[in-house]
């Protein structure tokens, strides 16, 4: 044996007893908890990458020179595009689409069991709805006349009343509804249905943001962000009163001397491409490049709507109502033109961040949810109903599907002020419509006042991965590698919540 003074320090302590005891028990641990990883299939085999849930990854095939190409599902679905009608700010349920009559019984009382102390502070007392509630439709599906336009469609509708979410703060609540994360950086729902499925106009977008009149959301550009996927795939975002930036051929420059210019930087890349055909980053900016030169054509024509009729106009109601109520409803009649003609995703939003003050600038109702709610309603209710009434009536809900949706829900009983309802995590409503979902249906439900999911609870993650069901995805292997990890929309949770599919 060696004479122990010529070994290293790391060496001396493998021959001591107590070193040699605690090295095997973690190494006995490290080789049983890789049997455990092994049984459970949740570790790669023979060199392949394996999900969270075992399963092989469906990475898509991308072209970096093409990256919007539209790209096969992963099984067939009826939805080819997606419509997503994001509200920000936490809509209360209880006061449109979740019925409790058990609310008008208790009005003005606070029954045991509630808590004393919510997001905003003391609570207050139960509060019926603000608005009466009147069955609607074939259903007899009991809405509220806060929304009278949505109501009329009630039979077209998917009601998924069980929803809970991990959070009550709105940037974390907007993140996590959007990307399935409550941290910032991680990609949208928009950016992985176009990373798995490029788009069928390769003239426009593959995934438009169309933000509120009012400005961005709380959480900004994340909520259509790429996150860690390529940026190609991060949604392009104007409105029909701002369009994409920098897309109009400056004055001073002669048609001529700006085809030129274009052919001459075409000739540099393309050279430069050549020299180096695996830069990945390099093809993109040229993809990118060439989708904006397409687009100082293609985005004039889809935000004129002078061709529309008088009749379309006067359904969206882009000529009555608040200044902010017509702004948004020149924003639907510009997202119906954009699914025409083939974008993939289009998400759509009605509120911005709240700087303007309570309710003001979403439906964040804190005090006075009767004047509050009743104008983002206001601006809110006709021209959304339109657009999905305007895409049954042109056969598009037959491959559309459109979500309408929003972060969380609202209290059962008022804030201590008396006049608004705090934010409700426990319990919220969003519903679908279109392509591959019920008609005329409900799914789930909220306790007798509206406070907590309690049967068929559906959480976020549930809903994302129907969502990307309906597109034909499989959202346990729709992944991409980032960070050592196999990421996806769902993280490593959710199902799909079968009784919503048609």
């Amino acid at each position: 044996m060696s004479n122990p003074e010529n070994l290293t320090p790391a060496g001396r302590g493998l021959l001591d007893r107590r070193s040699f005891l605690a090295q095997s028990g973690l190494s006995l641990g490290a080789l049983s908890l890789a049997q455990l990883l092994s049984a459970d299939g949740l570790l790669a085999a023979d060199g392949e990458p394996r999900t969270a849930g075992g399963v092989e990854p469906i990475r898509p095939d991308v072209d970096p020179a093409n990256p919007y190409l539209p790209r096969k599902p992963h099984f067939e679905a009826k939805a080819k595009r997606v419509l997503v009608i994001y509200c920000p700010g936490a809509v209360s349920h209880v006061d449109t689409f979740d019925y409790k009559p058990d609310l008008f019984k208790i009005h003005g009382q606070k029954p045991p069991g509630l808590p004393a102390v919510t997001f905003e502070g003391p609570t207050g007392n139960i509060a019926k709805p603000f608005w009466e509630f009147k069955p609607r439709g074939e259903t007899g599906k009991m809405v509220s006349d806060l929304v009278p336009h949505l109501a009329e469609l009630t039979d077209d509708l998917c009601f998924v009343h069980s929803l809970h979410t991990e959070t009550s703060a709105h940037p974390q609540g907007e993140n996590f509804f959007n990307t399935g994360f409550t941290q910032e950086g991680y990609p949208s729902f928009g950016a992985w249905t176009t990373y798995a499925l490029g788009t069928e106009n390769q003239n426009l977008p593959a995934f438009v943001a169309i933000n509120d009149p009012r400005g961005l959301a709380r959480s900004g550009k994340n909520n259509f962000g790429s996150g860690f996927l390529p940026a190609a795939f991060q949604g392009t975002d104007f409105t029909a009163a701002s369009p994409p930036a920098n897309l109009a051929r400056p004055d001073a420059v002669s048609p001529a001397a700006d085809r030129e210019s274009v052919d001459l930087l075409k000739r540099l890349n393309a050279g430069h491409l050549e020299r180096y055909p695996d830069d990945a980053d390099l093809a993109g900016r040229i993809a990118s490049y060439e989708l904006a030169g397409r687009m100082q054509t293609s985005v004039p024509e889809v935000m004129d709507v002078s061709g529309e009729t008088a009749a379309t106009h006067a359904a969206y109601g882009t000529g009555t109502g608040s200044k902010l109520k017509r702004a948004y409803a020149q924003n639907c009649l510009l997202a119906r033109r954009l699914l025409e003609r083939g974008v993939r995703v289009v998400q759509l939003f009605n509120g911005s961040d709240p700087a303007g003050g309570n309710g003001i600038t979403n439906w964040d109702s804190h005090s006075n949810i009767k004047e509050t709610h009743a104008m983002q309603a206001e601006i809110m209710d006709q021209p959304t109903a339109a657009l999905i009434a305007d895409l049954k009536q042109r056969g598009m809900l037959e491959d559309t599907l459109v979500v309408w949706c929003t972060e969380f829900g609202r209290m059962p009983f008022l804030q201590a002020n008396g006049t608004g309802r705090d934010h409700n995590p426990g319990a919220f409503t969003c519903f679908l419509a279109g392509a591959g979902v019920k008609a005329g249906y409900s799914h789930g439900e909220s306790d007798r006042f509206g406070f907590e999911s309690v049967k068929d609870k559906t959480s976020v993650y549930d809903f994302n991965a129907t969502l990307l069901h309906l597109m034909g995805l499989d959202h346990e292997r729709l992944t991409f590698y980032h960070n050592g990890l196999e990421r996806r929309l769902t993280h490593v949770h959710g199902h799909v919540v079968e009784p919503l599919l048609a």
